[in-house]
């Protein structure tokens, strides 16, 4: 064990016998995403590197305090990505904040989620034992399944040390594609293409000095990209600047996502991509991932409205961002869990972290 890592394990069992709450934190981009974090410090940069990298077989396995550009930059280098995308908001984002916040960029309704590529994990518990959970190899299924559920779990099982990821080669050909429509045609032309072989990767659709537009993004074989944007039409984009576009989109830098100190909070709906236009007040939104995720900016205080919405259309609405006002500070962040799925949740919880040390109330309200 090294210097880096054995600190880590001798600061969690420390906390653990005096039961002193812990806040997990890398880059801190993503400080502002869950419940507010409480606790000591435990800043998890000093522990970084990249420690092992096959191009050839596809897997990366970087520590946990690791600029996510660091590795994006390394895995460029060799042709390849993190086709998840995921999204760091601002500069600092660290590889261990990218699994436990589960977060994943526009491509995700087309490649999967950050935790479809997870492939192992090294974790501190929370009895200070280090533990390792499957492997480097997709084969390797011994614990596998431990390791995907730390993506998302926003640090409330353990520190996340290392992680295994595969990676992927980036595609030989992309195009961005550009529809004048409203938002229902945008939905009915994304469901209706979703059941054709084209080569999709990512949407988006928003209002602009109220006229819509519905940007498609086209990845893979030279071949098929050229024939689908012959197929499809629409205004074909400059490359270099649509990619400027999807990266603004990525870390929500795009103007439509600014609040500024008004009283509107950033709500993200999730509903299956073939739920209609949702009736909640205000602004049109910003849609992603074929339909499936929708933004809305609209005042904490419709809570109840935009969740019996979002339940009604079979998904789910998370307060993603409060206003800058700083209101509504309690509100709950998260729709409320089943009963029988918080029941899991809290006993994989108690299971990794008995004494309860590990960003306490960040996922769940605390017991």
């Amino acid at each position: 064990m090294d210097n880096a890592l054995h600190q880590v394990v001798e600061r969690v069992r420390a906390a653990a016998s005096d039961a002193t709450p812990l806040r997990i934190r890398g880059g801190g981009t993503k400080d502002f995403y869950g419940e507010t974090p409480q606790g000591e410090l435990l800043d998890m940069r000093p522990l970084a590197g990249i420690t092992s990298y096959e191009p050839s077989e596809l897997v990366v396995t970087v520590r946990a305090g690791t600029p996510l550009a660091e590795l994006e930059a390394a895995l460029a280098e060799k042709g390849q990505c993190l086709p998840f995308e995921p999204p760091s908001f601002a500069s600092g984002g660290t590889v261990g904040g990218m699994v436990a916040a589960g977060l994943s960029g526009p491509a995700r309704a087309s490649v999967g989620s950050v935790r479809d590529y997870v492939l192992g994990a090294t974790l501190v518990n929370g009895r200070g034992e280090v533990l390792t959970f499957g492997g480097q190899v997709m084969k390797n299924v011994a614990g596998y399944d431990v390791s995907r559920v730390l993506a998302g779990s926003l640090g409330t099982l353990g520190v996340i040390a290392e992680v295994s990821l595969k990676v992927l080669p980036v595609p030989p050909a992309e195009a961005t594609l550009e529809f004048a429509c409203s938002q229902a045609d945008a939905l009915r032309l994304l469901n209706e293409w979703g059941g054709r072989p084209l080569p999709l990767n990512a949407s988006c659709w928003f209002e602009y000095a109220g006229a819509g537009a519905l940007y498609l993004r086209l990845r893979g074989a030279v071949a098929a990209v050229e024939a689908a944007c012959e197929h499809l039409g629409g205004e074909r984009k400059d490359n270099a600047r649509a990619a400027a576009d999807w990266q603004s989109l990525r870390d929500q830098q795009l103007p439509w996502f600014a609040t500024g100190e008004g009283p509107d909070a950033l709500w993200r709906v999730s509903v299956p991509q073939t739920a209609p236009v949702l009736s909640i007040d205000g602004a049109a939104p910003l849609i992603e991932w074929h339909g499936g995720q929708r933004w809305y900016k609209a005042p904490p205080s419709q809570a109840s409205r935009i969740r019996e919405i979002a339940r009604a259309a079979g998904g789910h609405a998370t307060l993603f961002r409060l206003p800058g006002s700083g209101m509504h500070e309690g509100l709950p962040r998260f729709d409320a869990l089943s009963a029988p799925v918080e029941r899991i949740q809290r006993a994989l919880m108690r299971e990794f972290d008995p004494h309860g040390i590990f960003n306490r109330g960040r996922l769940l309200p605390a017991h």
